[in-house]
């Protein structure tokens, strides 16, 4: 990922608005899954798309940021940097009892909050049926002897109770080792999987390399050095693709390639827009001159990180467009998801992302220069949003304000 013109602030907001795509994901892909195959066909989509990433990337991101233990603390240190749980959006409440035992709670769901409207079956399925084994996937990237369980859960009884659902998390030294899910396999022999990242600077002095000390309570990443910021930024882009190479796999087990691909499109369409929406805002004061739309391109996790999919954007020559540079041979065209289709000439999400940043931005053209597939971005008439935008913005969190949490020093968590 291209993030090298990025200041330290525009880091720091990148990395929480990283997050919260990830998390949106699932509001891009699922309106879709309904409409091919049904709720319970959804629901089975979801829990294998999960399963398929999350123990691949929090493994990843606990390498990255030398989490070495295999306690409950080690495991919320995941899932604060894990895109299933951006920050506030899905503002989980932690406690350590002791090293093997913890609890956390959700203030606020918005995730709960975006389904409700739908019903308790819709309810029900994600925060049962989807929820008990992708937290047992997650918990194992630390300890396969961890288990996830519910205190209480929506639907909500009474209604509007909070916090909205209170899990334990306990580790037992006799207690049998659970298996790596059959779906994640896969993926673990993707190159997404084991691509090498930008190296954490230990000796830069300007905040955390990594995240050794104690949990705390909200993680704030102004404490980390801008070379872990960038590292954390690629890793989180990359927990993208790893989850829509499990998406499109489970949905090849349903229909066929041409049809799995459409579906994938559409998901790639939305998330795109809304993301890059969201990122004009938060990292360029919503410009929408070149240089603010390269930056949203290069910062925009669904194209990143640079390394595994090979985009990357500049302003073109007359200073009034972009060219974006896809590598038709990159890992991530390799791996097959989202990339493989930009390589293809399917540029639906370049279009939703420039225009998400300003409505007269278009694709203009595009043409493969040998190993890169070169599309030109410049004026035109204003475009409207498409379909698959508006779908995620029925959810709350394209809408979303981060707050302020006042000092960002932040508190530990201590065994009580």
């Amino acid at each position: 990922m291209s993030l090298a013109g990025l200041t330290r602030a525009q880091l720091v907001a990148l990395v929480p608005e990283s997050l919260l795509s990830g998390q949106l994901i699932d509001r891009s892909g699922m309106a879709h899954l309904i409409a091919a195959f049904g709720r319970e066909g959804m629901t089975q989509v979801a829990i294998e798309e999960w399963m398929a990433a999350s123990p691949v990337y929090t493994g990843r991101m606990r390498t990255a940021l030398g989490i070495e233990g295999d306690g409950v603390e080690d495991m919320f240190k995941c899932l604060q940097l894990d895109i299933g749980a951006p920050p506030q959006f899905m503002d989980f409440r932690y406690r350590i009892v002791d090293r093997y035992h913890g609890s956390f709670v959700l203030d606020h769901c918005g995730a709960l909050l975006d389904v409700e409207p739908m019903g308790d079956e819709y309810v029900t399925a994600m925060c049962h049926d989807i929820e008990d084994p992708t937290f047992d996937a997650t918990a194992i990237a630390t300890n396969r002897r961890a288990r996830i369980r519910p205190v209480h859960r929506p639907p909500r009884v009474p209604a509007g109770r909070t916090p909205h659902c209170e899990w334990t998390v306990t580790i037992e030294p006799d207690r049998e080792e659970l298996p790596l899910p059959e779906v994640t396999e896969p993926t673990l022999r993707t190159r997404a999987a084991s691509i090498a990242l930008s190296p954490i600077d230990g000796s830069a002095g300007d905040g955390l390399a990594d995240y050794r000390g104690p949990l705390v309570e909200d993680l704030a990443f102004d404490e980390f050095s801008t070379s872990a910021l960038v590292r954390i930024a690629e890793e989180t882009a990359l927990q993208h693709q790893l989850l829509a190479i499990g998406f499109l796999a489970s949905v090849r087990r349903r229909t066929d390639a041409a049809r799995a691909d459409e579906i994938l499109e559409k998901q790639l369409i939305g998330i795109a827009g809304i993301t890059a929406e969201r990122l004009s805002a938060a990292l360029f004061d919503g410009r929408s001159d070149a240089t603010a739309l390269a930056g949203v391109l290069n910062a925009h996790p669904v194209f990143g990180p640079e390394q595994y999919t090979g985009v990357v954007a500049q302003v073109r020559e007359d200073g009034d467009g972009v060219r974006v540079r896809i590598r038709v041979d990159s890992p991530a065209v390799e791996d097959g998801a989202w990339m493989r289709l930009l390589a293809a000439g399917r540029l639906g999400a370049i279009a939703s992302a420039v225009r998400a940043v300003e409505p007269t931005w278009v694709v203009e053209e595009s043409a493969v220069n040998g190993d890169e597939l070169v599309v030109t971005v410049g004026r035109g008439d204003p475009q409207p949003e498409c379909d698959e935008v508006a779908i995620v913005r029925f959810s709350a969190g394209s809408s979303f304000t981060f707050a302020d949490r006042g000092p960002s020093k932040p508190l530990p968590l201590s065994v009580v």
